[in-house]
C-alpha cells in the first residue's frame, strides 16, 4: 500500500518532535558537561540566519533554524519503522 506524502512528512515531523522532547527529558539528568550529555542532548543547527528589523513602532523577526541530535535521529528511526507497519 502506497502512503500519500503528506502521512510521510508529518509521521517523520512527529518523529523529530517526540526525540526532541525525549532529549530535553533525558538532559534533565544528567551532568552538565559530560559525555551522555554531549551525546543525547547537544545539536547541531543549520539554517539561514535570523534577521532583526526595529520599524519604530514595530520590530519584526525572521528567520528559522533546525536543530538535529542523536535524539531526534533515533525518533525520525522509530517513525519510519511505525509507518512501515502502518495501513
Amino acid at each position: 500500500m502506497r502512503k500519500s506524502l503528506s502521512t510521510v512528512v508529518l509521521t517523520l515531523l512527529l518523529g523529530v518532535m517526540i526525540g526532541a522532547i525525549v532529549s530535553e527529558v533525558i538532559g534533565l539528568f544528567l551532568n552538565e558537561g559530560s559525555v551522555a550529555e554531549q551525546l543525547f542532548v547537544r545539536y547541531i543547527s543549520f539554517g539561514p540566519e535570523v534577521t532583526h528589523w526595529n520599524l519604530v513602532i514595530l520590530e519584526l523577526t525572521f528567520g528559522f533554524q533546525i536543530r538535529f541530535n542523536l535524539m531526534s535521529v533515533i525518533g525520525v528511526f522509530v517513525a519510519s519503522q511505525m509507518l512501515r507497519w502502518y495501513r
